[in-house]
């Protein structure tokens, strides 16, 4: 008999399969078509088994949309950003706002139909798992469980592409997603509203802590045959839930409903484990680094990831930031010499100006023997004329080289630092700065920083020191478009940003097989004649 875990193996490898197929076929107006047959075909609905694969296989999806051609770094990392392209003239382009050129990865970009893979499969198991009760082993509470991180992932995929696209089709059932060429764009503040909707709805059906009995016992208590401390991080939690309900509310610029939805966070985040993560455990390659398995056995460090880990199967060469970033290092071996990105010196020093050479993710090495010797937490080869951005780099699982790399590096969405600077501008503009700046302190001293801002009362500065907080924090976790956006939208002090604000240059355009496939939709207007 197939062990669980093998099964759960066989099932993640079908449906990223299918997913990557999904992108790399034309689908002739079936864009999701085939993800939706892929889905029934592979479940029967009438078993425990049949419902564990059907979860699983979302995940998958979910993570093929967002990683596949390094999606969330293409999409929240490089426009406007702080990394350039060393010679590759399609990231360029992308860094340069120049979103229509003529590239495959633009292209690939472009085109939401991995997404919508996710989301109809998510809408037929939203339909079909209830059959699967038939099995005595499938119970009650696995089902209310299942359905809520059905629901909670496709309200997660509807908030991502609204970042991207703005307006999208807004599909809630199989069989809309099989006449998808037919339906037209919905006003995307409807759209964040269903995700916010979906999400309060659900919330109190998922976990703090998976494999636990929880709550009133509500929950299974080994679920799917892991343990609480296999799941560690990885399945959709109530604190996940409320995290992007937050981030929801922040884009949608209602400020009060952030605060509320991190205030939650903040006073329930121990429930599941949650902690804050030092320097050193960021950076980590070892099984406990945040990028890693994320866990030290007892903390948890993302509030939300992708994993993939090798013994599961996962190592991949594509959709990790380090087969952009990574290269050859004195202290890294690797065959690739230059790499495709990097973070000019001139944009570090800006970076960590005024950090007074305290900061532990760029500064002064105080342990060193050689005086003014650089910490290489974030980079090495600092000294030569491209630095290797090395924050993320966790190939082969820890190995010591990367000569025949692959990557097994987590996507983290989110993280308790990131969710402490996002309330932090959420009481800035609530007027509550003391509180704003307490929070923001408190991740700058555990990164070796002084306090700033104590007795400050002007938003603008607070807010400013926000964002560059978030900059450094967060630099290769796909934040720093999205954070321009909401900055921008705050301050408004930049002539040229207020143009793509007012005019909806903040969105991708759409494929043209997109546009293609269904005449009902037109480009987005900031395209149109570019």
């Amino acid at each position: 008999m197939v062990s669980s875990k093998k099964y759960i193996q066989r099932i993640i490898c079908l449906f990223i399969w299918a997913a990557i197929m999904a992108g790399s076929w034309s689908c002739n107006k079936k864009l999701d078509v085939d993800s939706t047959r892929v889905a029934t075909e592979a479940a029967s609905w009438d078993s425990y088994d049949d419902a564990r694969g059907g979860l699983i296989g979302l995940y998958g999806l979910f993570r093929a949309a967002v990683a596949n051609n390094n999606a969330h770094w293409i999409y929240g990392e490089l426009r406007s950003g702080d990394f350039k392209a060393v010679t590759r003239p399609d990231l360029k382009a992308v860094i340069d706002g120049q979103l229509n050129a003529s590239y495959r990865l633009i292209d690939e970009a472009s085109n939401w139909r991995k997404f919508y893979a996710m989301i109809n499969a998510s809408n037929v198991f939203i339909e079909n798992v209830a059959g699967c009760l038939a099995d005595a082993r499938y119970t009650e509470s696995y089902l209310n469980l299942d359905i809520a991180q059905a629901r909670a992932l496709r309200a997660f995929a509807y908030f991502y592409m609204v970042r991207i696209w703005g307006d999208v089709p807004l599909i809630t059932t199989s069989g809309e997603g099989q006449n998808f060429p037919e339906i037209t764009r919905t006003d995307k503040n409807a759209v964040l509203s269903f995700a916010e909707s979906e999400l309060i709805a659900v919330a109190s059906n998922l976990p703090y802590l998976y494999s636990v009995s929880g709550e009133d016992f509500k929950f299974p208590n080994n679920y799917y045959d892991y343990s609480q401390a296999e799941w560690g991080g990885r399945p959709f939690s109530r604190i996940a839930a409320y995290s992007i309900l937050a981030h929801i509310s922040a884009w949608k610029e209602d400020y009060v409903n952030a605060a509320i939805y991190t205030e939650f966070i903040m006073n329930n985040y121990s429930k599941s484990r949650i902690a804050t993560v030092s320097t050193n455990t960021m950076v980590s390659s070892s099984n406990s680094g945040l990028f890693n398995r994320g866990t030290n056995g007892t903390d948890i460090y993302p509030i939300f990831s992708f994993s993939f880990i090798k013994q599961d199967g996962e190592a991949t060469f594509n959709g990790h930031i380090e087969q952009l970033t990574l290269a050859n290092t004195p202290s890294f071996p690797m065959s690739k010499l230059l790499p495709d990105l990097y973070i000019p010196k001139t944009a570090i020093v800006d970076m960590f100006a005024h950090t007074n050479g305290k900061d532990e993710r760029f500064g002064v090495d105080p342990t060193a023997t050689e005086e003014g010797s650089l910490l290489t937490n974030y980079f090495e080869n600092y000294n030569a004329e491209i630095p290797v951005f090395k924050k993320i780099r966790i190939v082969d699982d820890g190995a010591a080289t990367g000569m025949f790399a692959q990557f097994t590096s987590s996507l983290v969405f989110t993280r308790l630092e990131e969710i402490k600077l996002l309330r932090a501008e959420a009481l800035t503009v609530l007027g509550k700065y003391t509180d704003a700046t307490t929070l923001l302190n408190s991740v700058r001293t555990s990164r070796g920083l002084d306090n700033v801002l104590g007795t400050s009362t002007d938003p603008e500065e607070i807010i400013k020191e926000i964002f560059k907080e978030r900059r450094r924090e967060l630099v290769g976790e796909g934040w720093h478009w999205y954070d321009l956006v909401r900055e921008n939208r705050l301050l408004k002090n930049n002539a040229s940003f207020n143009e793509l604000l007012t005019r909806d240059g903040i969105y991708w355009p759409l494929a043209q097989e997109v546009l293609n496939n269904n005449t009902t939709l037109v480009q987005n207007s900031y395209w149109l004649g570019r």
